[in-house]
């Protein structure tokens, strides 16, 4: 698929995603990209953000292809009981551990667990070996009961815009690469 065949929902995490994060940048570069805006950032809801994320995917007019950091990650794994709209694929990245008890802050333990069931679609999920939010082993073992395509990303941190990922032509190459594979 093109970019111009799907609509790319981006789908940040705790806080959202600022001006230099990869999804600001990629979703300013991308014509069928927009952003699910959740009405609060610093207080997430799981019910509310995954209704938010449904609305979103059901308004839409293409196949939508989901591109999810963080929490966005769990979000989308919720919301999916909801969605009436085909979707073509998630882009997954730094899934945080939402069944960990130290996790902070303690409300995004609300995300969790996450279901296992295989996903009705393709999709990558990117991790981090020294990822402060989620142990390696922990994504690698949910991206697998997902049927998702695992992707180590050595050590980068939470692959945000503090670890350095601003612009991350590492993961926009993989992302169009992922796009060029998914049928319509």
């Amino acid at each position: 698929m093109k970019v111009k065949d799907v609509d790319i929902l981006m789908v940040p995490g705790y806080t959202n995603s600022g001006p230099e994060h990869w999804q600001s940048r990629w979703e300013s570069k991308l014509s069928t990209a927009r952003r699910v805006v959740q009405a609060e950032w610093s207080k997430p809801v799981r019910e509310d953000w995954t209704a938010t994320l449904a609305t979103a995917v059901n308004e839409a007019e293409r196949p939508v292809v989901l591109v999810a950091h963080s929490l966005g990650v769990p979000t989308a794994i919720h919301a999916l009981p909801q969605f009436r709209k085909p979707v073509a694929g998630a882009f997954f990245v730094a899934p945080p551990d939402v069944a960990n008890p130290k996790i902070r802050p303690k409300h995004l333990m609300s995300f969790g667990p996450y279901p296992r069931e295989p996903l009705p679609f393709p999709s990558i999920t990117i991790a981090s070996r020294n990822d402060p939010y989620c142990a390696l082993e922990i994504a690698e073992d949910v991206a697998a009961a997902w049927g998702s395509l695992f992707i180590d990303a050595g050590e980068a941190g939470h692959i945000n815009s503090e670890a350095g990922y601003g612009p991350w032509p590492e993961g926009s190459m993989a992302f169009a690469q992922f796009l060029s594979r998914l049928q319509a």
